[in-house]
């Protein structure tokens, strides 16, 4: 409707703002990564993209670090949607099917509930039910995120890869809503903040994301973009920020009157 309105021009931009579901690694069946796999796997995410974000953002792939940020992994393996190899994943587990709760409330994010409905109905495929638990908005962050084994989350991002991993997926993060502790991801996150030379920080960063996309505990199908109307009276610069809204919170500085 904006877009359709005289006067006013609508901005959209791609940042760190990501959407997820994670599970508790130290809990079954969520400690045997092969389970995990099979879920990354069972989920449709650029379905969630065009029905819950509009089109306004694009698919994740289990980590994340965004396209805006410096060292993302452009060359990593795009977990997609494959009924079959969910099951192989299953299998691996030593499973033929498996039955799980998702806890869930749209207090994580906008369409929260319609996301894990959607990724319950595209599971099934794969030999996965996904029973959807809505909770109480109220009191979710308390009660259920960091509380119940599978639940829904929702991150801004961070402008540094090392800021974003150090926050919630580090060795004792407070903010680690997985639990996950991989010993190989820890020693990298040392080593990319004492190296210097950049390619070999790419190489440590693209590892890391590696790790958690494909060994960490959380689906993480969607990136939102941060959409933005303004009038046409107003001018701002050819490249905006894609961290936060309005230009990282810094238009009032960059923007001008046309």
């Amino acid at each position: 409707l904006l877009q359709r309105a005289p006067g006013i021009q609508v901005l959209a931009t791609s940042g760190t703002e990501h959407y997820g579901f994670p599970m508790d690694t130290r809990a079954a069946p969520f400690s045997d990564n092969n389970v995990r796999q099979a879920l990354k796997y069972a989920i449709d995410r650029q379905e969630l993209v065009d029905k819950i974000l509009f089109g306004y953002g694009e698919i994740g792939n289990d980590h994340p670090i965004g396209r805006s940020n410096r060292y993302f992994a452009a060359d990593l393996e795009q977990h997609a949607y494959d009924p079959d190899k969910a099951k192989f994943y299953l299998k691996e587990a030593g499973l033929d099917n498996l039955a799980v709760d998702i806890h869930v409330a749209d207090a994580a994010f906008a369409g929260c509930v319609n996301s894990a409905l959607l990724y319950s109905e595209k599971a099934a495929a794969a030999g996965i039910t996904i029973n959807v638990v809505r909770e109480p908005n109220d009191g979710f962050w308390s009660n259920v995120w960091m509380v119940k084994p599978w639940s829904a989350t929702y991150w801004g991002g961070r402008p540094t890869e090392d800021w974003m991993f150090s926050t919630t997926y580090a060795r004792g993060a407070p903010w680690n809503e997985t639990f996950w502790d991989n010993d190989r991801f820890n020693e990298l996150l040392v080593m990319g903040r004492a190296e210097l030379d950049d390619e070999k920080r790419r190489e440590i960063y693209f590892e890391m994301q590696d790790l958690v996309s494909n060994q960490g505990g959380i689906v993480i199908p969607m990136f939102g973009q941060y959409v933005m109307a303004h009038s046409d009276k107003i001018a701002h610069p050819e490249e905006v920020s894609a961290l936060w809204t309005l230009d990282g919170f810094r238009a009032v500085e960059r923007w001008w009157f046309a």
